[in-house]
This record gives C-alpha cells, sequence and structure tokens, in this order.
C-alpha cells in the first residue's frame, strides 16, 4: 500500500475545495488538462480508463489514463497495421482454465489465422468490441480463423472461474477463452492496454495490431488478408452489419470540466495511488477517506459537487479495490453521487454475500425517465428507478440518446452492496445492446 499522510491529503483535497467559485477550477483544469492531452496524444486503450473517441473507422481509439501496476496506456507500444510487417509470436503463458475449448498452443495453431483478444470482462471497452468478435467467429471460423480470448483480469473477481464463465456465456461468446490471471501471456506479448489484438499469420507470425475500440472494417480486412493467403473462399465482409458507434459532437469540448467524466474507482488503492503520485486528483474527495484503509467511516458529503469525482455520505468502508456500504438502513440516506457529463453511464457493483441488493439509482434527485434508463435499469410499482445487484459485473445505468450532465446517486438499504468503478461513454445514441 501507498503510505500518504493527512496533510498530502488535505493539501489535495482543500486545494480542490476551497474557492471552487475562483480557485478550485483552476486546481483541476491543471491537474485534468494533462490528464486531458493524454488522451487527446495517445492512441491506445484501456478499461478502467478515460475514453476520448475520435471519428469512427478512422481514429475511433479509446485514450486512457495509467492507472493499474500493469501499465497500461502511457507506454503502449505502435500497432501493426503493414500485414508485411513480420513479428514472431510468443507462446501463451502461464495460463488457467479454458472455456469453449480444450487447452492448445500457438505453435499447434500453425496453419490457421489466430486473433488474440486481450479483454477483461467488466471494461466497458473490451465489451463494446464483443459483437464484432462474434460476428468474425461466426464468418470465419470454418475459413480457418481461431479468435482466443486471453482474459486478464482488472479486478480480483474477475479471477474467478465461475465468474467469468458467467460473463463468457452472457455476452453468447462461442470461441476458446484463457485465463491469464497473473498476466503472464500479457506480458510474455509485452501487452499493455485493454482491449488489444494481435493478427496472427498461419505461420506464426504477427502481422497486424490494434489497441483499444475501433478500426473494425480495417481488422476485418487484415483478416481476410491472412485467410486470403491459403486461397479461402470468403463470403463478403460482416463488420457493415453492425451499427456503428460515432461520438456525439456535443461532447467535443476544449473546457475540461465539461467534457466526459473520466472513469471512477472507489477503492483505496486507486485513490492513495493517484493521490501519491502528485499528477492526477483521487477519484473521491471526502477528506476522511483517506484516514484509514479497510475500516468502517461516517461520511459528509461535502457538497458543491463537480465532474469528475465521487462524494460519499453515510457509514461505508473502503476496501482495496471497492467501497462497501456498511450498515442497514431504512429510507436510502447513505450514498454515493456524482455530477457526470456523458450520454451513458455505467457501474461495476456486487454483492458482498452473494444475496441480491437493491440499488436506488436517481438523477436530479428523480426517478431515471425511462427513456434515458440503461439496459439494467427495473421499476418498483411507484416509479423509483433500482439496478438488482446478482454478481460481480458492470451494469448500465444511464443510456441517452445525446450527450449531457446530471447528478447520479447509487445507494441501497443494504450492508451487502458494494462498489467497484464507474465508466462513462460519450456516443450519439449511447450504447449498444451488449
Amino acid at each position: 500500500m501507498v503510505l500518504i499522510t493527512q496533510k498530502a491529503v488535505n493539501s489535495v483535497t482543500e486545494e480542490l475545495h476551497v474557492g471552487y467559485h475562483g480557485g478550485i477550477r483552476s486546481s483541476l483544469a491543471r491537474f485534468l488538462t494533462f490528464f486531458l492531452l493524454l488522451q487527446i496524444f495517445l492512441f491506445t486503450a484501456g478499461c478502467g480508463n478515460q475514453e476520448q473517441v475520435q471519428k469512427e473507422e478512422s481514429s475511433t481509439d479509446v485514450s486512457t489514463e495509467t492507472l493499474s501496476d500493469h501499465d497500461r496506456s502511457s507506454d503502449a507500444k505502435s500497432e501493426t497495421s503493414d500485414l508485411t510487417d513480420a513479428v514472431s509470436v510468443p507462446e501463451l503463458k502461464g495460463t488457467d482454465q479454458w472455456i469453449n475449448s480444450n487447452p492448445f498452443t500457438l505453435e499447434s495453431q500453425k496453419g490457421k489465422v489466430v486473433l488474440i483478444d486481450f479483454w477483461t470482462y467488466t471494461c466497458v471497452n473490451c465489451i463494446r468490441t464483443l459483437p464484432y468478435l462474434r460476428l468474425w467467429h461466426e464468418a470465419y471460423a470454418d475459413a480457418g480463423l481461431v479468435i482466443l480470448g486471453v482474459h486478464t483480469p482488472e479486478f480480483e473477481f474477475e479471477k474467478v472461474y465461475e465468474n467469468l464463465l458467467r460473463a463468457t456465456q452472457d455476452f453468447s461468446l462461442e470461441y476458446p477463452i484463457v485465463q491469464d490471471n497473473q498476466f503472464e501471456t500479457w506480458k510474455a506479448f509485452d501487452n499493455s492496454v485493454w482491449p488489444a489484438k494481435y493478427l496472427i499469420d498461419q505461420e506464426g507470425v504477427i502481422r497486424y495490431t490494434h489497441f483499444g475500440e475501433g478500426k473494425y472494417q480495417e481488422t476485418e480486412q487484415a483478416i481476410r488478408k491472412l485467410l486470403a493467403e491459403t486461397a479461402t473462399d470468403l463470403q463478403e465482409p460482416v463488420t457493415s452489419s453492425i451499427h456503428s458507434y460515432h461520438l456525439d459532437s456535443a461532447a467535443r469540448v476544449t473546457d475540461v470540466m465539461l467534457s466526459q467524466t473520466r472513469e471512477l474507482y472507489a477503492g483505496y488503492l486507486r485513490n492513495y495511488g493517484v493521490l501519491a503520485s502528485g499528477q492526477m486528483p483521487p477519484y473521491i474527495l471526502n477528506t476522511e477517506y483517506y484516514e484509514a484503509s479497510n475500516e468502517e467511516l461516517l461520511y459528509s458529503d461535502p457538497g458543491d459537487h463537480v465532474n469528475h469525482f465521487l462524494y460519499i455520505e453515510g457509514l461505508w468502508r473502503n476496501e482495496g479495490e471497492y467501497l462497501v456500504h456498511a450498515r442497514t438502513t431504512l429510507d436510502y440516506e447513505d450514498y454515493v453521487a456524482v455530477k457526470f457529463y456523458g450520454s451513458s453511464v455505467n457501474a461495476v457493483m456486487d454483492t458482498v454475500s452473494g444475496d441480491a441488493v437493491k440499488v436506488q439509482i436517481t438523477i436530479d434527485n428523480q426517478p431515471i425517465n425511462v427513456h434515458q434508463a440503461g439496459f439494467d435499469i427495473e421499476f418498483d410499482s411507484n416509479g423509483n428507478s433500482y439496478v438488482n445487484v446478482t454478481n460481480a459485473r458492470m451494469y448500465n445505468l444511464i443510456n441517452k440518446d445525446e450527450f449531457g450532465t446530471g447528478e447520479l446517486q447509487l445507494s441501497s438499504n443494504s450492508p451487502e452492496f458494494s462498489l467497484y468503478a464507474f465508466t462513462f461513454g460519450s456516443y450519439l445514441g449511447g450504447e449498444r445492446e451488449f
């Protein structure tokens, strides 16, 4: 754990809070402009990272901040789009259990075209690519394409085989999936982002790579070119049959405080880490959050909410990867709030004991409008909007047609509710069905 003095915490959080209507804006802008410039300049992508999506199919890469012990953005290697380039593929290493296939080596797949996809099942950037992978598997498996999903987990619960199996079934993935829980294959490939694709030819050579979302037509063309090297008869391209994502023009803003909300983490490892780095503000602005770790604390919402931060009210316990509600309440008085900018909001949530918990979701202190409700939102007989959290996964909360802002609150009466992270999107029309 990173040790942080209370003086350091107060220094950062006071600078962020004091005089928002004067000084905080410049403080936030200093941190977040640096962050946004990284997004615009870098081409890499990763889940658990802020998106800055460019024009679809020309430059749809999702740029990110570096948050993990496994470097995921700023030092990512360059993509390979020239199929004449040749890089020998490393072998799979340290793999755990397999899904949809018996174990195999990449050496044994010579003579076939192999597409390796590094992913993790709560990553929204990864999830958005899955419809294309499903389609390519269906279209080209008989022609000699082998898609291998290398699942390298972001959160500890993603290492659990049963959780991954459930996710694979929920996403209707039929191609081989292998667990890379210790990041050994990830490291062998010198990979640094989620999602990442490596296309390997029949001789075992990497001929094409792409990091992040987008470039789906280009990727399919690369697949088809390698398959054609063995004179395989191919059907017509299929990528265009999927409705493309397009960034809402309203999201193209220069003011960082009005830009799409960055990914937000609730666990102390990420918050302490970025605070100690001094390069970026933490995700949670309650000063009491930094007084202790793994302990129940009574939080008081400091108010004056601004974009890019979480605010906590009530009794909660901060764990390494998540925040857990720490008492039974009667009227949803304890909450986590975020003022967001975007067209979609997702949250990674879980239940501590495995029993389902009801999490009430409001926007601007009102139930979510049915036309803005995410795929996982339900409504009770009184019209209140909520999510039934049954297992550890990403839940889609807000799904609007257009980019906008709102004050989101999550609250539960149960002491079983745990919150890991928020992700946001700015696509016109919101998210597609996953």
